[in-house]
């Protein structure tokens, strides 16, 4: 499928422990987003991949995103495709930091809008153990207490859709197999507390907005990534298809 060119920019967001692209002397070696940000932009879309702190509150990050947009898309409208928890951020950008007139449209892709169970158990269980750790080491921890099925539901309340504003998702649902040792617990904790999920996020909490689309895949192939065993080969396919699917979308909408 053709990736089709928008008329506005289109900012990609990347999720806790994210980011963006990193650079060695100048010249990015390693994008979050793997091979994304090039297509889109060889179609003619102006694609923008900001750099958000890895694990802070997502008030802090979408403050961090307000000052990316301002700073570098000052008064242009744009869209918006955010992966797990850059969907959160973006929503509170949207709705609590004034930017309804400045989006266009989101598209989330494994948001946990509704949290995830894995969170609940994280900081049940680990967080007791490596908080002091953190601390020592002046890391915030302050993510993964906003990604709670509490925390998201009390998010929910407070952050409702802009009326303006085009809402999108996707998700991804992960069959376990020996190519998926690192996904084993999370992906069953998540199962039993909430169903069929990516090894990280509930398709049900995923699901948001007007339209849905369902990926075969585990959390990390939303964007692309591959963290199966064996390394050498990929078990889920190119997502470039389905991003120009998520872009059609928004073109057959008059975007």
């Amino acid at each position: 499928m053709k990736v089709p060119r928008l008329a506005n920019p289109i900012v990609l967001v990347h999720g806790v422990m994210g980011y963006g692209r990193l650079h060695v002397a100048g010249s990015a070696f390693m994008s979050y987003w793997r091979n994304i940000p090039e297509a889109l932009a060889a179609a003619g879309n102006r694609v923008l991949v900001p750099r958000l702190t890895a694990a802070a509150s997502v008030a802090d990050r979408a403050a961090e995103l307000k000052a990316f947009l301002d700073r570098e898309v000052p008064g242009e409208r744009v869209h918006l495709i955010a992966h797990s928890m850059g969907g959160l951020d973006s929503r509170y950008l949207i709705s609590r930091l004034d930017r309804t007139e400045r989006v266009l449209s989101l598209t989330t892709l494994g948001t946990p809008h509704r949290g995830t169970a894995f969170a609940d158990w994280g900081i049940r269980r680990v967080e007791p153990l490596l908080g002091p750790v953190l601390e020592m080491l002046g890391l915030s921890r302050d993510a993964f207490h906003d990604l709670t099925t509490t925390a998201c539901a009390i998010f929910n309340e407070q952050t409702p859709d802009a009326s303006n504003v085009r809402y999108f998702s996707a998700a991804a649902q992960l069959t376990l197999d020996w190519t998926t040792p690192h996904w084993q617990l999370p992906y069953r904790i998540i199962d039993a507390a909430e169903g069929p999920n990516d090894g990280l996020v509930a398709v049900t909490s995923a699901k948001w907005g007007e339209a849905f689309d369902l990926w075969e895949g585990d959390h990390a192939s939303l964007v692309n990534r591959s963290l199966h065993v064996p390394a050498v080969s990929r078990r889920f396919p190119d997502r470039i298809p389905q991003y120009a699917a998520l872009l059609q979308r928004l073109a057959h909408v008059g975007f």
